[in-house]
């Protein structure tokens, strides 16, 4: 009896706390999914198709919703700023990082102000979304039993974590939670993080004399953590018809190509943001900034943050504080610290949906021109021939005579932006000579290779500060190489197994080996003369049967993690720079010393030091969770490529977890696809295990084995293709 009465309580208390939706909502949402028409390719990629953008985007979120509810949650709990009402009070400073920067009531007037057809997009976004929970009573939101028109404004364009995730939130919370006088210093680089995957993207374009069919082809190959995004098509009688990747929660296709043209974005170090010390004083117990040799009273504001703590709900009162730069993040010696970034979300999402429907380099750079991307690159290619490239979007002009990698004096209007330059001031090319472009979030200034690429002195040192890195050499090498690509020979490129991360790092090692023997008494380690004849017949190409791929990434994270443990306080070089830091500030013996320990730890952990990089390099994906768990003892896949960091085009960054040996990829390669520009787009695309998040769907690991070996499948882009292959097809709601 006790249990049935419990029971009873537990689902009172559920349905008191879902969003109810009344008849006529759902009424009217049925008639509108009458308009809508979604076929499930047999891979069950979804073609959504409506009558007008509004149709399709209703459909596009009813059937994200299908695929993976708890991801669309997930992402707008963080655009929220409610991450802490579900995971507790350690993410309480990330929410008032996100809410300092834009909070609900703000997107609601912004919702307000928009235009009639952005409305009508986040109206479907929001009913498409709802619909979906009308229609699965059993699902269970974690927090969001409603969705809401303006939150989109939220969440405008697709990077993982958005600008405000520059902003520390040790130091926010250094600033929010301690008295006010209280500095923080950056904490010291952690070595344990030393092998820390990078997370960008690549991206190339072909131009036709470059091509062997004489059309343009690109590359999208984003690295993301797995899972971000999903594979879509977008299409509406109005002339929308848009295929490629999409992040959960939004309606646009953040990376991909219609019938006209194609987009690929990698993410920028373009400094499209600046931080600035203010000048604070307290008069009468209130805070005034100084600006121009006057006090100016601060704007301050009380945000109320909920947080979860014990099983049971908490509020936290922070007082906050601002200047026309924007908020204050934290404290610099006794100077505050304020952020001034991008804050026009309306264009934002306006750009990522209109260049969607973009036809080509003329109407791309025009979308471009609402300068609302502030974290991206793009890498272009149109059915004209054009190929293209952009460093950034939103980018400020800045007087002359400051160093804006670093605070500057926020009390003179000598430090003020100047407005923003245009699009044709960015470092860009346009068909270079070279035939091709390639992006791999390194320098834009070897974007074409040599003798075509943009001069850096053409431009100020804030608009490129990004550095070279082996993905960026590898890719001018591989690209550069060859005189006519196909979509086979460019699948061939991004795959390409060369490892220049280790060009210099092996060398240096032979070379105190050979010093350390030829020394009068001098020994190495016993056993580390055959590692070092291994290594010397490497070829630095990735395998999954390579035991000195194995062998040589074990060691140069060892060694890495020793070195960083040097680096002065601060430094944060690029991959090229510490290497070289690497090299010279581990001794001989220390580099001998690593690799002895390295053989011992994959002796102890595989049972020799001989072990294919295919055995301990793994795809496994058992639960579909946001947080996927692993185990060596249950199936998994090998995988050839690797992090990165070391050059490698297609990316798999892979570690250990808790109670594994073996190394379990969770960010790298994700959606990727080739695009030929003919008369006919023809398209091939994988993604990382499949379309679906739940085990039992056979459609959650059914793309694996292609992903783990570097093949594609065939992108059914025309209706009377999609036709051949349809697995599903049916309104919302059915």
């Amino acid at each position: 009896m006790q249990k049935i009465y419990t029971l009873l309580l537990l689902l009172a208390a559920g349905q008191a706390s879902a969003q109810t939706f009344t008849p006529a909502e759902i009424a009217r949402w049925k008639q509108q999914a009458q308009r809508v028409s979604i076929v499930r390719d047999t891979w069950g990629v979804p073609h959504i198709t409506g009558k007008t953008d509004a149709d399709a985007v209703f459909g596009l979120l009813y059937s994200q919703c299908e695929d993976d509810f708890a991801r669309v949650e997930d992402n707008y709990i963080t655009a929220l700023g409610r991450q802490a009402e579900v995971q507790g009070e350690a993410a309480l400073y990330e929410d008032l990082r996100q809410r300092l920067f834009l909070d609900s009531a703000r997107a609601v007037g912004i919702y307000q102000r928009s235009p009639r057809w952005m409305k009508d997009l986040l109206h479907a976004f929001a009913d498409g979304t709802n619909y979906y929970l009308a229609t699965h009573p059993t699902v269970q939101p974690r927090l969001l039993h409603r969705f809401q028109p303006w939150m989109p404004l939220l969440f405008s364009e697709g990077s993982i974590g958005g600008n405000v995730s520059v902003v520390p939130v040790e130091r926010l919370k250094a600033f929010y939670s301690q008295p006010k006088g209280t500095s923080w210093q950056r904490p010291l680089p952690d070595p344990l993080q030393a092998d820390r995957e990078p997370v960008g993207s690549n991206g190339f374009a072909i131009g036709p004399a470059k091509s062997a069919s004489g059309h343009p082809l690109l590359l999208i190959n984003p690295h993301t953590s797995f899972y971000f995004r999903s594979e879509v098509q977008l299409t509406s009688a109005a002339g929308l018809n848009a295929y490629g990747a999409v992040t959960w929660g939004q309606f646009f296709v953040y990376q991909g190509f219609n019938e006209k043209c194609g987009w690929m974005h990698t993410s920028s170090q373009a400094d499209s943001m600046d931080e600035y010390l203010e000048t604070v004083s307290q008069q009468g117990g209130k805070y005034f900034y100084q600006y121009e040799g006057k006090q100016v009273p601060m704007p301050t504001d009380t945000l109320s943050l909920y947080y979860v703590k014990d099983g049971r709900r908490q509020r936290r009162h922070f007082t906050t504080y601002r200047t026309p730069h924007g908020p204050v993040v934290g404290q610099q010696g006794d100077k505050w610290v304020t952020v001034k970034m991008m804050d026009t979300p309306l264009e934002a999402l306006e750009q990522s949906y209109l260049r969607t429907k973009a036809h080509d380099y003329a109407s791309f750079r025009e979308v471009m021109r609402l300068n609302g991307n502030a974290s991206n690159n793009t890498v272009f290619a149109d059915n004209t021939g054009t190929i293209a490239y952009w460093h950034g979007n939103f980018m400020p002009r800045r007087p002359a005579g400051y160093d804006w990698n670093q605070p500057v004096d926020g009390s003179t209007k000598a430090t003020e932006w100047q407005g923003l330059h245009k699009v044709e001031e960015l470092v860009q090319v346009r068909n270079p000579a070279s035939g091709f472009i390639q992006n791999c979030n390194s320098t834009p200034y070897t974007v074409s290779g040599p003798g075509s690429s943009p001069d850096k002195l053409n431009y100020p040192p804030y608009m490129a500060p990004d550095a070279e890195n082996y993905r960026g050499i590898n890719a001018v090498r591989v690209l550069s190489r060859k005189q006519a690509f196909t979509l086979d020979t460019l699948i061939a490129a991004a795959d390409d197994p060369h490892l220049a991360g280790f060009e210099e790092l092996l060398p240096a090692l032979f070379n105190d080996y050979q010093l350390t023997i030829d020394a009068p008494g001098g020994t190495a380690p016993e056993g580390v003369g055959e590692a070092i004849d291994l290594l010397r017949r490497w070829n630095l190409n990735y395998s999954a049967t390579s035991t000195a791929q194995t062998l040589a990434i074990y060691w140069a994270e060892r060694l890495q993690r020793l070195a960083r443990t040097r680096l002065p306080a601060g430094q944060s070089p690029s991959y090229l720079a510490f290497t070289a830091f690497v090299i010279a500030h581990t001794s001989p013996e220390e580099k001998l010393t690593a690799l002895a320990e390295t053989q011992a730890q994959l002796t102890r952990d595989f049972g020799s030091w001989k072990v294919a990089w295919g055995e301990v390099n793994r795809y496994q994906r058992l639960t579909g969770r946001i947080n996927e768990t692993f185990d060596d003892q249950q199936p998994s896949r090998p995988v050839a490529f690797t992090s990165s960091a070391w050059g490698s085009l297609a990316a798999f960054g892979a570690h250990t977890y808790p109670g594994t040996k073996k190394r379990y990829g969770n960010v790298g390669n994700s959606f990727v696809a080739v695009v030929e520009f003919g008369p006919r787009v023809v398209a091939r695309s994988v993604v990382t295990g499949g379309q679906a998040s739940r085990p039992a769907d056979k459609h959650f690991t059914d793309q694996a084995p292609l992903y783990c070996e570097g093949k594609f499948k065939d992108v059914w882009f025309y209706p009377e293709d999609v036709a051949k292959h349809v697995e599903r097809q049916y309104h919302p709601g059915e």
